[in-house]
């Protein structure tokens, strides 16, 4: 599988395993869900981890700031598909300018 395409499935399980493990916590002390809802947080928090150590990065920091773009895209997915509530031009824009920003991280030709 090619590296841009395995990256690409290593940052959508990460944000579906932080957003699912933070939403956990929201359920719980926002939404009045039961305590037991931490538990599957928990794991899928300790997931996210995980996922976030096999990006194509030598240092955790670029990897982490390219991971914000991907975060930001998915967190507006959640809202409107999870959520209910449609990502107005503000949010759509925004989602855009972090991907971009992810990519250049990312993917930007660096000197030694």
């Amino acid at each position: 599988m090619p590296a841009t395409i395995s990256t690409a499935f290593i940052f959508i399980a990460a944000a579906l395993a932080e957003i699912a493990g933070c939403f956990a916590f929201w359920a719980w002390l926002r939404q009045g869900k039961s305590i037991l809802w931490i538990a599957p947080g928990a794991v899928s928090l300790l997931l996210f981890a995980y996922f976030l150590t096999l990006l194509p990065s030598d240092h955790a920091g670029r990897a982490y700031a390219a991971y914000g773009g991907i975060y930001i895209t998915a967190s507006l997915l959640w809202l409107w598909l999870a959520e209910g509530q449609k990502p107005d031009l503000w949010d759509i824009s925004g989602g855009a300018i972090a991907i971009f920003a992810a990519l250049i991280i990312l993917f930007a030709p660096r000197t030694p």
